[in-house]
């Protein structure tokens, strides 16, 4: 963290200590949902120039903070168990946004770079997965823009709904992390709805949307050899540091730390409520950068795509959790 991070940090910090208070007093909306909505209903106002790289920062970097620290609660034989669990689900939910993606493109005539983008965005990690998939298939600004505008707003919309349907269909904590962590694209948000529904579906949901971001990995690979095949030649600028989530790897190592018990118990659940508060910080940062005008103006076609992709992963999810009886 630089110093020029400070303020807008501390400018975040305002929206999220009522944020989190709300979220103890009303536990069914939940602070992070308090957290995006304050800093949506800011987002439109003027602020300091001198806040926004820190906003940014913790919009980004203390989430992933955030996810470490909630490693410090978990129990590594429950990742491995909760994570194993998942994979059965997420092949079907990757290949579901893909294959829908591919024909909702067709049909819709969008450019190929878009509704990749917009497939992998819904498919894996939301922006993370864009930002990675992006430079490798030589996407332009504007696929990147209309892709992440998409995506993000989908986000946004999963937040509010996913924890509702959940209850009306009376989920249990599991099947509800499930489904929030292979249907809900971006990381922010499956933490946010999870945690919103109840603090152990957060906790499964977690583990499910991290193991679901390895994915990043050989879809990017995948691409990078089908566009080296297309353009007859070698990949290059494609390094696989720049596209690793290392923040799963130090969560990891947290979940390690805290099933060997070395830590006092005390001290994990102080570092994991920390976590948590930071959760609701990096939402109020989110939000403070949400302008939802903004992203509907991008257009109509990318929105509906998104919206096809985003609502055959959730079917599929819920589906596929069905027939493997974690329903």
């Amino acid at each position: 963290m630089k110093q020029e991070h400070i303020k807008g940090i501390l400018f975040a910090l305002i929206f999220a200590i009522p944020a989190w208070f709300l979220g103890q007093a009303f536990p069914i909306v939940g602070g992070p949902v308090f957290g995006i909505l304050f800093g949506m209903l800011l987002a439109s106002f003027s602020r300091p120039k001198s806040v926004e790289l820190g906003i940014a920062f913790t919009g980004k970097k203390i989430l992933q903070y955030s996810i470490i620290l909630l490693g410090f609660e978990m129990n590594l034989f429950h990742v491995l168990s909760v994570g194993s669990r998942s994979v059965s689900v997420m092949i079907f939910t990757l290949l579901t946004a893909f294959v829908v993606a591919w024909g909702a493109g067709k049909m819709l005539k969008l450019e190929k770079n878009t509704t990749t983008l917009i497939g992998a965005g819904t498919a894996i990690c939301g922006g993370s997965a864009i930002a990675a998939v992006a430079p490798v298939i030589g996407a332009k600004d504007k696929d990147i823009a209309f892709s992440i505008s998409t995506i993000f707003l989908f986000n946004v919309v999963a937040v509010f709904i996913f924890p509702f349907l959940g209850h009306v269909m009376n989920m249990s904590d599991f099947g509800f992390g499930m489904w929030a962590g292979t249907a809900v694209n971006d990381t922010s948000s499956v933490v946010a709805a999870g945690y919103s529904f109840s603090e152990e579906a957060g906790a499964f949901a977690t583990i499910v949307k991290l193991t679901r971001a390895l994915m990043i990995v050989p879809v990017c690979l995948i691409f990078a050899w089908l566009t080296a095949r297309e353009s007859n030649s070698q990949g290059q600028g494609f390094k696989l540091a720049k596209i690793f989530p290392f923040f799963i790897m130090w969560f990891v190592v947290a979940s390690i730390v805290n099933t060997t018990g070395i830590l006092p118990e005390a001290l994990s659940r102080a570092l994991g409520t920390v976590g948590k508060f930071c959760i609701v910080l990096a939402m109020c940062a989110i939000g403070l950068n949400t302008k939802i005008m903004e992203l509907l103006r991008n257009g109509v076609r990318p929105i509906f795509l998104g919206f096809c992709c985003w609502v055959a992963v959730a079917c599929m999810s819920l589906a596929v959790q069905y027939v493997v009886g974690i329903l």
